[in-house]
């Protein structure tokens, strides 16, 4: 049966699956998309040429886009539980740091996202898909939790979360950027820094901010 049949695929299957999706990810984070090949990932995961095929027959096209989005959604868990709360400045500190680790967790400065973003999204119009699906939800969620420290009169009532929200992502790219030379966290952090310095900006409309 069709890997894009739903539900064609046993648990074996599906975690076989997984694990070159998984496996596939490690190599993208290392030596991009253009530095990864089927024959890299059949000698990674042990598989044959047939077995890579019956999980993705659109080929790397489609092992990629399976990368894309499991990418987002890796990312995405990672944030939780802060990225659903949000609604005091400690539980965004808290998410700061767990997306720090998260970061560091990986072994090296880049976002997956960010990278496949850069790589792929000018290209490959399906991969953008599933990549701006992960943007469009990451930044939802932070522009929620602007708004819930709105309502609670600690950010400024006056200030766009979305606008907000995408200075925060911007900061976090641009930081891991600077930080990959560096090999070290300051440079994501100075940036986290001036991001959270425009979270705390001053009420424009003379509603005081509570720290």
């Amino acid at each position: 049966m069709s890997e894009r049949t739903t539900g064609g695929l046993t648990e074996k299957g599906r975690a076989t699956r997984q694990r070159i999706v998984e496996a596939t990810a490690l190599r993208i984070l290392d030596a991009g998309v253009d530095g990864t090949s089927l024959d890299d990932v059949r000698a990674t995961t042990l598989t044959s040429k047939s077995q890579l095929f019956h999980y993705f027959p659109g080929g790397k096209a489609e092992l990629v886009r399976a990368v894309a989005q499991w990418e987002g959604e890796q990312l995405l868990a990672a944030q939780e539980p802060h990225l659903s709360d949000l609604s005091t400045w400690e539980s965004w500190e808290a998410w700061r740091r767990g997306l720090e680790a998260y970061y560091l967790g990986l072994g090296r400065w880049a976002c997956p996202i960010g990278s496949l973003t850069a790589q792929m999204a000018a290209t490959d119009a399906e991969t953008a898909a599933f990549l701006r699906t992960a943007w469009t939800t990451w930044r939802t969620r932070l522009a929620a939790g602007v708004r819930r420290m709105q309502a609670a009169g600690s950010i400024d009532p006056a200030a766009d979360p979305d606008r907000l929200a995408t200075s925060v992502l911007a900061a976090i790219q641009g930081g891991l950027l600077l930080s990959q030379p560096e090999r070290a966290s300051w440079p994501l952090e100075a940036a986290l820094d001036t991001a959270w310095a425009t979270l705390h900006a001053p009420a424009t409309t003379g509603t005081p901010t509570r720290s």
